[in-house]
């Protein structure tokens, strides 16, 4: 990945989304989002099986709505429109939203606000409209306290989301496939500034998503896919009471 700098009071590398966006040409879509391999963006053959599985693992249909937590500049979710009846992307980025307003926003059909994932889940003033929640490849990035709540509120507020699909997540017990040429510092899995946020094992998530009234069913990417190696995703259904 590139465009990745050590703050000043950690010694591994840190990453700023949106100071790494405005560096960008701006129809660079994949190289503002880092979905690189080696600083290049990944091929369109791997970008269609992320939308492949994203469209599969949340079964969408005419009828969804969809929220797209973390969604970046809107390259990604454009890829969705076409499989629901609307879409809403939020981000916390300024920079990634006035991307995503240029070039893929359809109001009112498919639309982008500036805005943090757990903020939006919080406030937004309709949630019983959307019925898909999607956040893929940025959950790790959310704060352990912004994490807990996102999944909560969603639970809570939304009470047409029957699943919630997070995409790209890494994979603690399988950090060292990542970490081949050096070892982590201390606090680095933990941290979601660092490189590649918060590291969790799927007992972990499990545990987190279960407290919020989540339950979890894992799956991986085929082995061709760039990030296979390290990383899982994770589809949350309701909990059955009692269950």
């Amino acid at each position: 990945m590139s465009n990745v700098t050590a703050s000043s009071d950690r010694s591994y590398p840190t990453v700023d989304y949106d100071a790494h966006a405005r560096t960008c040409a701006p129809d660079a879509f994949w190289a503002q989002v880092k979905r690189t391999v080696h600083g290049k963006p990944v091929s369109e053959e791997q970008i269609e099986w992320i939308v492949s599985e994203i469209k599969r693992q949340l079964a969408l249909c005419a009828q969804d709505c969809v929220l797209d937590l973390a969604c970046g500049n809107g390259a990604l979710s454009h890829r969705l429109v076409d499989a629901c009846a609307s879409l809403v992307g939020v981000d916390i980025s300024e920079f990634l939203i006035e991307v995503a307003n240029r070039y893929f926003a359809e109001p009112p059909r498919i639309t982008f606000a500036a805005e943090g994932a757990a903020q939006y889940v919080a406030a937004v003033a309709d949630p019983q409209r959307f019925t898909k929640v999607l956040c893929y490849g940025s959950f790790a990035y959310f704060s352990e306290v912004d994490a807990r709540s996102t999944l909560k509120a969603l639970n809570e507020r939304f009470p047409n989301v029957q699943s919630i699909f997070i995409g790209n997540l890494p994979d603690r017990d399988r950090a060292s496939a990542f970490f081949a040429a050096r070892t982590p510092e201390p606090g680095e899995l933990d941290d979601p500034r660092a490189q590649i946020g918060i590291w969790r094992t799927r007992e972990a998530f499990a545990e987190m998503a279960a407290a919020a009234g989540w339950a979890t069913q894992f799956s991986t990417m085929p082995n061709e896919f760039f990030s296979v190696h390290y990383r899982y995703d994770v589809l949350l259904r309701r909990s059955v009471q009692g269950v």
